[in-house]
């Protein structure tokens, strides 16, 4: 089976699609409330010339934007942990904070991400599915197609992009990108 089957026209329009192992298929059917949310979010969301050229401080207009659209639907940012215990002895721990989850679905936004932090990111989530704490993973990167957009506007960029949208338990990357729309 195929994405196309699962995301609407609409969204497939605006954003560049990857999808590993039928997560768009377990989203959208383990998850509609979940899956019809994200839709909303992406169908609301729209990259401005002024969003890429504002300076981000702590936390740029896009993140703030899907923010802004998401938290009211009870979508919270949320520390997930792990600890690895044997016979008493703890060997290791680690921590994630997902931006967004709802249920045993995440949702993180990297706009500005390295390859160092979209791997952490990936490597997250499956940890956390192997853990059971999460089912499905959506990952909101750049896509490349902005490369031209961004030279054009005399910003360099060139750091790892798309939007992903995978099972929890996949280690390499799926992904929606977004369109800009080119009003300024």
């Amino acid at each position: 089976m195929s994405w196309q089957k699962y995301i609407p026209t609409d969204i497939a329009d605006l954003y560049e699609i990857h999808d590993y192992r039928h997560a768009a298929a377990i989203l959208k059917n383990e998850f509609p409330v979940e899956f019809e949310e994200i839709c909303s979010a992406l169908r609301a969301f729209r990259l401005t010339e002024q969003n890429v050229r504002d300076p981000g401080g702590s936390e740029s207009a896009i993140p703030k934007r899907y923010s802004d659209i998401l938290r009211p639907m009870g979508w919270m940012e949320k520390k997930l942990n792990v600890k690895v215990i044997v016979d008493e002895h703890e060997f290791a721990h680690d921590s994630h904070y997902v931006d967004y989850l709802k249920g045993r679905v995440a949702f993180d936004l990297e706009w500005n991400s390295k390859d160092q932090t979209y791997d952490r990111d990936l490597y997250a989530f499956r940890a956390f599915f192997e853990y059971d704490k999460i089912s499905v993973g959506v990952l909101a990167t750049r896509s490349n197609d902005l490369e031209t957009w961004f030279k054009e506007l005399g910003i360099y960029s060139n750091v790892h992009e798309g939007l992903a949208i995978a099972p929890a338990n996949e280690s390499s990357a799926a992904g929606y990108g977004s369109s800009p729309d080119r009003t300024p």
